[in-house]
C-alpha cells in the first residue's frame, strides 16, 4: 500500500533529487560475490523444487466434511501470513523490504516448526497515483514531444545522469537505450557513483530519468496500464534475488485489469450493501476541486489520515463600518444588503460572552456574494470550502466582489448572536489570527478562551499602539460556566494561576486551553441562557441547533491540517451525496473493538491502544470515486471501488487465487478451470464458508462441484490469517478496514489472529529520503550485500512500534562473518575423516544439545511474543 516513486510533484511543482548519499564500498568484492554465487544457486534449486509452494491437505486426502476445519488445522499445522502489498507506481525499497522481512522471518521460522506455512503477496494497483502520473505524462508528450526533447533549459537529464552542458532539452537516447527491452526485469534503477549532487527536477518524466528508466521508453507509462505490466514483475525478481519464501502461484494485480479479482471486490461491495454496510447520502468529506472527487488517504501526497472538521459558522452582521472599510467598500456592495463577518467555533454554547471579534491586520479578506441580499467577509480559502457546502448559490462558485485588508475593518461594529452585549462588539486585531485556519475571523470569549482574555487585556494596555479606542476592548466579561477548578470565569483564572503575561507565551496558553475546555466540557454546567443548569456536553449541541434554527449560524467544514492530492491540487471539505461504508455504526464498531481486545494479537500495547483509539474515532467512509483505477461499483458503474475499499478482505482471495489463475492478470484460467463470469457472489459465499453449496449454484455458474469444494478446503484450512504485518501508519485506515470488513462478512472463527505493526525505517541513523538521496531500493540493497547479509542487517533494525535503523555498516561487517562462517564449514567438511566418531552422549554433546535447544526455545518466545 505504500506509494513510493513516482508520486505527485510538491506544490512548488519541483522536486530536489540528490544521487547517490549511501555508502560506497570497497571496489574489493569478492566475498561478497562469493556468497551471493551460493545464495543463486540455493535459490534455482528452491524455484525448481517449488518448495515454497504450499497448498492445503486435499480434499481426496482428507474428506471435506469429514472433520473440522479446526481439527483439520491441529492434524496438519500451518501458519498463513501476509503483509500490506505494495503499489505498483515503483520498485521497491528498504522501507517495504522491513516490513515484509517481518512476515519473512516469521514464515520461515514456522515452516522450521513443521508447520505448512504460506506467505503469498499481490500486486496493489488501485486509485490515482498511477492514473495521476500516466496523466502528467500525457500532457508532458504533448508539451515536448514523445522523448521530450523539446524540454528547455540548459540542465537536462540525459539517460541516468544530468548534462549541465547541454543547451537545447534532452539529448537523444545512447544507442543501448534505444533498443526496446523484451525483459521489463532487465530494469535497474541507476545512481552515480560520485558523492551526492542536488538535481532540480520539475516534470514526471524527469523524475523517471532519475530513477533510470531510458528516454525512449518513457512514453509507455502515459498508458496506466503499461505500469501493471512494468512493476510486478521487478517486485517479484527483486523479491525472488532476496530469497523471499513467497508462493507466487498466488499473486495478481487489482483493477479490472484482473477480471477474477474484479467478480471478488464486486462481490463484496455486493454483500456489504445489503448488510446495509454501505450507505449513499449526503456527507463532509476531503474533496479535491481538480479531480472532481473524494481525496481519501491513499489518493494523498500530504496529509494521510486527515479528515474533516466540522465548526459552527456565525453570521455577525455589520451595523457600522470602520471609516476606512466604508470608504473602500461604498459602491460594491448594494445598499440593501447585508453584510456578515463569518467567524467559525468550534464551541457554540460560549457565544453568550461574546465581547469582540478578531481578524488579522495583515490578513486579505475577500467580500463574497453568497446572495442578493447577503455578503460574507472571509478568507478566500474558508470561501473556496463553503462553495462545495450549499453555501454560495452555484456549487463550486464563490464570486469575490472585492478585496479588503484586515486592516481596514479594524473598528467596525457588528451584532454577535447571543451575545449580552446587544448593542454590538467591534472588530479588533489579533496578531496571530491564520489565515490558513477557519474563516480567518475568530469571535472572542476572554471568560472561557485563555488566548482570548490574554489578547483583550493587551488590547486594553496597548490601544494607542494597536490604534483602537481602550473602550472596545473593556466590555464586561461575564460568566457562562461554572467549572469544579477555575470558577465561573475560568479563562481569566487559569491566566493568573500559569503567570501568563502576554499573548506571546503561547506554549502556556496552548496549555492553559486545554486544561480549561476540558474541564469545562465534561465537568462544566452552564451558568447563562436557556439550557442554563444544564451540563455543558448536553448544552453545546442544542446552543448549536438553536443558532442554526435562527439563521445566525450554520454547518461548517474545512479539513483539520492541509491536504494536498496528487494531482497538486489543495483539497477541501465538500458536502456531497456518495456510497460511504459506514464505520463507525454502533453496534459493527462495538463487535469490532470487543475482537480487538479480547481476540487480537497486537504483539504490542501500543498497538492495541492505537487500535482502540481509531475505533472510537474513525466514521464514515466514501467507498468510491470517479477517477483512477479500479473495479466499477455494481449498482452504479460510474464510480470506481477507492483503494482502500478494495484491499481489506483480498487476504481471503489468496487462498483461491492460483485455482481462479495461472499469470497475475487472469487471462489464463488456473487449477479450477474457470472463467470470470462463473464467479458469481453465490460462489463466493460458499466458497468463504457464508453459505452452503447448493444444485442452484452449482447450476447457475456451471462450475464442477469439485472445483468448488477444492477451494473451499483451501480457504477454510488456511483461515484465519495468523499474522499481518504492516507499517503503524496503516493503523488508523486500512488495517482498521481490514478488521472492520472481516467482522462483517466472514463468521468469528475466520477473523484475524494477530496484527503486528512496525514502525519507520531509518537509514544510517537519518530519514530515508529520495530527495536527500539517502534511499535504497531493494535490489540496490541485494546487489550491495547480497541476500543473507542484507537479512541480517534488516534483523539488526529494530522491532516493535518504534523507528527502526537499517545500518549499510552492519550489513558490509555480516558479509565478512558469513565468509568466514563459509570458510569455517568447508573446512570441517574436508576434514572430517579426523572428527571424532562413536556415539554422541557424552557432556559436551549433551551440553551442545542443551544450548541449542535454549536458543531454539529463546527464538520461538522472541516470535511469540
Amino acid at each position: 500500500m505504500d506509494t513510493s516513486p513516482f508520486t505527485a510533484l510538491p506544490k512548488d511543482d519541483c522536486w530536489t533529487i540528490e544521487i547517490a548519499n549511501t555508502a560506497v564500498l570497497d571496489a574489493q568484492t569478492e566475498k561478497r560475490d562469493a556468497l551471493i554465487a551460493i545464495e543463486k544457486k540455493y535459490q534455482a534449486i528452491w524455484a525448481e523444487s517449488k518448495v515454497f509452494q504450499q497448498d492445503a491437505p486435499s480434499t481426496s486426502e482428507v474428506a471435506l466434511g469429514s472433520v473440522s476445519p479446526a481439527e483439520l488445522r491441529s492434524q496438519y499445522p500451518k501458519f498463513f501470513g501476509t503483509m500490506a502489498y505494495p503499489y505498483m507506481n515503483g520498485t521497491l525499497h528498504a522501507g517495504h523490504t522491513f516490513t515484509f522481512s517481518k512476515i519473512e522471518f516469521t514464515t520461515g521460522f514456522a515452516r522450521m516448526q513443521g508447520k505448512r506455512s504460506l506467505f503469498p503477496l499481490g500486486f496493489h494497483c488501485t486509485g490515482m497515483p498511477i492514473k495521476a502520473c500516466a496523466d502528467k505524462l500525457v500532457r508532458e508528450i504533448e508539451m515536448f514531444g514523445l522523448e521530450f526533447e523539446r524540454c528547455p533549459g540548459n540542465e537536462t537529464f540525459v539517460g541516468d545522469r544530468l548534462d549541465e552542458e547541454s543547451n537545447a532539452g534532452t539529448t537523444s537516447p545512447s544507442p543501448s537505450q534505444a533498443q526496446t527491452r523484451n525483459d521489463v526485469t532487465k530494469f535497474t534503477a541507476k545512481k552515480g557513483k560520485a558523492a551526492a549532487k542536488a538535481v532540480k527536477v520539475k516534470y514526471q518524466f524527469q523524475i523517471m530519468l532519475s530513477l533510470g528508466i531510458p528516454q525512449n521508453e518513457i512514453h509507455r507509462f502515459a498508458d496506466p496500464q503499461y505500469w501493471l505490466t512494468f512493476f510486478p514483475p521487478l517486485c517479484q525478481r527483486d523479491l525472488t534475488n532476496f530469497g523471499a519464501r513467497i508462493d507466487w502461484r498466488r499473486s495478481f494485480v487489482t483493477t479490472d485489469a484482473n477480471p477474477y479479482y474484479d467478480a471478488f471486490v464486486r462481490w463484496q461491495m455486493n454483500r456489504l450493501k445489503e448488510l446495509k454496510k454501505i450507505k449513499f447520502g449526503e456527507r463532509y468529506t476531503i474533496y479535491s476541486p481538480k479531480d472532481g472527487q473524494p481525496c481519501m488517504d491513499h489518493d494523498r501526497s500530504e496529509g494521510e489520515g486527515v479528515g474533516p472538521q466540522e465548526y459552527l459558522a456565525l453570521k455577525l452582521k455589520v451595523k457600522e463600518w470602520a471609516p476606512e472599510a466604508e470608504k473602500l467598500i461604498e459602491g460594491k456592495v448594494p445598499n440593501h444588503a447585508n453584510v456578515y463577518f463569518v467567524p467559525a467555533t468550534l464551541r457554540p454554547e460560549t457565544m453568550y460572552g461574546q465581547v469582540c471579534c478578531f481578524v488579522g491586520p495583515k490578513i486579505i479578506y475577500g467580500v463574497y456574494q453568497v446572495s442578493d441580499t447577503e455578503y460574507f467577509v472571509i478568507t478566500e480559502r474558508a470561501a473556496r470550502n463553503m462553495a462545495y457546502q450549499g453555501v454560495f448559490a452555484e456549487n463550486g462558485k464563490f464570486p469575490k466582489v472585492m478585496d479588503l485588508p484586515g486592516s481596514s475593518v479594524i473598528g467596525t461594529l457588528v451584532n454577535a448572536p447571543l451575545s449580552v452585549h446587544k448593542d454590538g462588539v467591534r472588530i479588533l486585531p489579533m496578531e496571530t489570527v491564520l489565515a490558513t485556519k477557519g474563516t480567518g475571523v475568530v469571535t472572542s470569549v476572554p471568560s472561557d478562551s485563555p488566548d482570548d482574555y490574554a489578547t483583550i487585556v493587551d488590547l486594553a494596555k496597548k490601544a494607542d499602539y494597536y490604534g483602537i479606542k481602550k473602550e472596545w476592548a473593556e466590555l464586561e466579561i461575564v460568566s457562562i460556566i461554572q467549572t469544579p477548578s477555575y470558577g465561573d470565569l475560568a479563562a481569566p483564572s487559569i491566566v493568573k494561576k500559569l503567570k501568563i503575561n502576554s499573548p506571546k507565551d503561547t506554549k502556556l496558553l496552548a496549555e492553559a486551553k486545554e486544561l480549561v475546555y476540558k474541564e469545562g466540557y465534561y465537568q462544566g454546567t452552564m451558568t447563562i441562557g436557556e439550557f442554563k443548569g444544564e451540563k455543558v456536553e448536553d448544552a453545546k449541541p442544542k446552543v448549536r441547533q438553536q443558532l442554526i434554527d435562527n439563521g445566525e449560524g450554520f454547518p461548517y467544514s474545512e479539513p483539520e491540517k492541509s491536504v494536498v492530492s496528487r494531482s497538486g491540487d489543495d483539497c477541501i471539505v465538500a458536502l456531497m451525496d456518495q456510497w460511504y461504508l459506514d464505520y463507525g455504526e454502533d453496534a459493527w464498531r462495538k463487535q469490532t473493538l470487543d475482537w480487538v481486545e479480547n481476540g487480537l494479537e497486537t504483539y504490542t500495547p501500543e498497538t492495541k491502544h492505537q487500535f482502540e483509539g481509531v475505533l472510537n474515532w474513525l466514521n464514515q467512509w466514501a467507498c468510491a470515486r470517479t477517477y483512477g483505477l479500479g473495479s466499477k461499483l455494481p449498482w452504479d458503474p460510474q464510480f470506481l471501488v477507492e483503494s482502500l475499499s478494495d484491499s481489506t478482505l483480498y487476504m481471503a482471495y489468496y487462498t483461491i487465487a492460483h485455482y481462479l489463475h495461472k499469470d497475475i492478470y487472469g487471462k489464463e484460467p488456473g487449477l479450477a478451470g474457470l472463467k470470470p463470469e462463473q464467479m458469481t457472489d453465490e460462489v463466493w459465499d460458499y466458497v468463504f464458508a457464508r453459505q452452503e453449496l447448493s444444485e442452484d449454484v452449482i447450476k447457475k455458474s456451471g462450475a464442477s462441484e469439485e472445483a468448488l469444494t477444492s477451494m473451499r478446503r483451501e480457504f477454510e484450512y488456511w483461515y484465519p490469517l495468523d499474522m499481518r504485518v504492516s507499517g503503524k501508519d496503516l493503523v488508523p485506515n486500512h488495517l482498521t478496514f481490514f478488521l472492520y470488513i472481516h467482522v462483517a462478512l466472514l463468521p468469528s472463527e475466520n477473523w484475524p489472529r494477530g496484527i503486528r505493526a512496525n514502525g519507520h525505517l531509518m537509514l544510517n541513523g537519518e530519514k530515508m529520503s529520495k530527495h536527500t538521496g539517502n534511499f535504497l531500493t531493494l535490489d540496490e540493497i541485494v546487489k550491495k550485500y547480497g541476500a543473507d547479509a542484507s537479512r541480517i542487517a534488516l534483523a539488526d533494525a529494530g522491532d516493535g512500534v518504534e523507528d527502526a535503523n537499517f545500518e549499510e555498516s552492519v550489513a558490509n561487517s555480516t558479509i565478512l562473518r558469513l565468509y568466514t562462517l563459509k570458510d569455517w564449514c568447508e573446512e570441517m567438511v574436508r576434514d572430517q575423516a579426523n572428527l571424532r566418531s562413536g556415539p554422541k552422549d557424552g557432556f559436551w554433546d549433551r551440553l551442545f544439545e542443551n544450548e541449542m535447544a535454549s536458543v531454539v526455545h529463546e527464538a520461538r518466545r522472541n516470535y511469540e511474543a
